[in-house]
């Protein structure tokens, strides 16, 4: 998660271009504390049923995978990395090129 906090105003153009929503089977008290702690400048959403993650397919063993999506502004999946690969510098290219062509559909 520092990955995406260190580069979120290259990425997402500081949450103007685009959400950054991290969903977790974490309580809510837990991410809160956490994304103060680190400092991170995006939301965080607690999936404790594992409701969402269900709905995705990315539930299983009582967690959500590591998936990442990004979403147009139809509502339509654009871009899937399943699992996401945090630690590789390409992934965080790919997800950039992924968001500024939803960006550009939005137009």
């Amino acid at each position: 998660m520092d990955a995406y906090r260190d580069q979120y105003a290259q990425l997402f153009g500081g949450g103007k271009d685009a959400t950054l929503l991290a969903i977790s089977t974490d309580t809510d008290t837990v991410l809160a504390s956490w994304a103060r702690d680190r400092k991170y400048p995006f939301a965080f959403v607690s999936d404790r049923d594992g409701a969402i993650g269900k709905q995705y397919g990315v539930y299983a063993n009582g967690m959500d995978n590591r998936t990442l999506y990004v979403i147009g502004p139809d509502g339509k999946i654009s871009y899937r990395a399943a699992p996401f690969r945090e630690v590789d510098p390409t992934a965080y290219e790919a997800l950039g090129q992924a968001v500024k062509q939803a960006g550009r559909t939005a137009k």
